[in-house]
């Protein structure tokens, strides 16, 4: 903005147009505030970019522009409204719809939807519509709003929550945004599909156009199904991810169903863009969306895929969520198109997965996966999850033991450090707390937390109890970390892996070295 400011004190016409370009969807909301009347917004702004570019030489600061163009446009409305009394206009009047593009049913619907979003705008405050019409309607950053209004980006943000819980109550939906993005069409008609909120609320605040799909789900842990979204399946993760994460029931069903109904629009798109990285956490969750995309017509839709391992400067890289808003953005369209190969790919990784045989399993990492370049040494992670042949103890286990072993011994630095050593899961802290309760629970249990606790779940935050108790190895778990015993044998096994679902004593083990299985009895097909 300094550039465009001081070229066009110069009499720079391209740096001006640039000014005005960047500056009219806010300078068209402020005004409809103020007017109410679409009919009078278009000449009020003109001459307020008039009159800001014949003082731009009183200006000082060219990081003031923003507030002082406000100024002069709230200006140029109070002039406007002593000289004439607006008449006003109904804004759902001035929404075109594209008959061509929509069947009449769909026409009457959305026309039904603008209407009662609008009417439900107008009835804010005049504070919290404007934000809401610059952040949501003209798609201005919170950083550009913030400067624009003159009030600090925590003011901003308490704004659009305000504005948010207001229209929840007054359009009956839960969720604002979800049905506002059903709406519009995000300006370039993309739909992004990202791995988490963290990514998602960042490239919010980016400038990158169209809508954001956070799909959320746990492909990693338990029971996963070809068909997620049959009743059985459904219903079987449920249960699991509520007795080990402590996820609500009605929350999973519900959100499971809000984002499953977005994907199904996809076709009101011209692009659907998958914002993903390396790990296994984010190559299931890759593999699900390809499967699916695979069974569907994509008509004139096109599919993208951004995954990548590395970023430039950042080392470790870990994931999306490390980036700032400014990294996302120089991301934007480095994305290439996905094709048949990469929808098979995705397919066949997660046909093996899905499976209750455990052959699957294992032969999928004997297939070309080269279409998707991470898959190959996410699904080596994956197996190596599974019970070993040294000690019946998986990677996320046997890296613990050994953690606490070498005088690692709080629950957080433990998550931590986990995170450092097999990063490549990318687990998240709900699972480790399951995993770490699992193996101090008796009878044969390898680790004992001593001082108060309480693990925490999807509803509890960590406790200060929690965070200072002390993590050590049982007698058995020394005897099982050294080798000189099976965990499996011992305690046996009730636990799911994608499709496995790994029970009793079992008759193989996984050798990680190797990557292959070891029977420990002899096998039948």
């Amino acid at each position: 903005m300094q550039c465009w400011i001081g070229e066009a004190r110069l009499g720079d016409q391209n740096a001006w147009k640039q000014i005005v370009q960047h500056f009219s969807g806010m300078a068209f909301s402020v005004a409809y505030t103020r007017l109410g009347d679409w009919s009078l917004v278009e000449d009020t702004v003109q001459e307020a970019f008039a009159e800001a570019f014949a003082n731009l030489h009183k200006l000082q600061e060219a990081e003031a522009f923003p507030g002082w163009f406000k100024i002069i446009v709230e200006r140029q409305c109070h002039r406007l409204l002593r000289r004439k009394r607006p008449t006003m206009m109904p804004l759902a009047e001035t929404i075109v719809m594209d008959v061509e593009k929509y069947d009449v049913e769909l026409i009457a619907e959305r026309r039904e939807w603008h209407q009662k979003l609008h009417q439900s705008v107008e009835g804010l405050s005049d504070k919290l519509k404007l934000a809401v019409q610059l952040y949501y309607f003209q798609g201005y950053s919170i950083g550009e709003i913030s400067s624009y209004l003159s009030v600090s980006p925590s003011v901003l943000k308490k704004r659009l929550f305000d504005a948010r819980n207001k229209l929840r109550a007054s359009l009956l939906v839960t969720d604002f945004v979800s049905m506002f993005n059903d709406i519009y069409e995000g300006g370039d008609s993309v739909l992004h599909v990202v791995n988490g909120d963290h990514v998602g609320d960042k490239l919010r605040k980016g400038n990158i156009r169209g809508d954001i799909l956070v799909w959320r789900e746990v492909y990693p842990v338990g029971p996963v199904f070809l068909e997620m979204s049959e009743p059985s399946s459904r219903a079987a993760r449920v249960e699991y991810l509520g007795k080990t994460l402590g996820i609500p029931g009605e929350d999973y069903v519900s959100n499971c169903k809000t984002q499953e109904q977005v994907l199904h629009n996809f076709h009101k798109y011209d692009e659907v863009v998958l914002w993903f990285e390396h790990d296994l956490f984010d190559q299931l969750m890759l593999s699900y969306l390809l499967h699916w995309f695979s069974t569907q017509t994509l008509g004139q839709t096109k599919l993208s895929l951004l995954c990548i391992g590395n970023y430039p400067g950042i080392d470790p890289f870990r994931g999306l969520g490390q980036l700032t808003t400014k990294q996302l953005e120089k991301l934007s369209g480095t994305w290439q198109q996905i094709g048949q190969q990469e929808l098979e790919t995705g397919k066949k990784i997660w046909e093996a997965y899905t499976s209750p045989d455990i052959t699957r399993h294992v032969d999928i990492l004997r297939e070309d996966t080269s279409a998707l370049p991470f898959a190959h040494v996410a699904l080596e992670l994956h197996l190596s999850r599974l019970p070993s042949t040294m000690n019946g103890l998986g990677i996320v286990e046997q890296t613990t033991l050994e953690l606490v072993q070498q005088g690692v011994n709080s629950p957080q630095e433990l998550f931590k450090q986990i995170g450092n050593r097999i990063s490549g899961l990318g687990m998240g802290d709900l699972e480790f707390w399951y995993r770490l309760r699992n193996m101090s629970e008796q009878p044969h249990a390898l680790l004992e937390i001593q001082g108060p606790h309480s693990f925490p779940d999807h509803q509890k935050k960590t406790t200060p109890s929690f965070d200072q108790c002390v993590v050590v190895l049982t007698e058995v778990g020394r005897n099982i970390t050294a080798g000189a015993h099976d965990w499996v044998k011992m305690k046996g096994i009730d636990e799911w892996y994608g499709g496995l679902w790994l029970q009793g004593d079992l008759a193989w083990r996984w050798d990680s070295e190797r990557n292959q299985l070891v029977y420990t009895e002899p096998y039948h097909k």
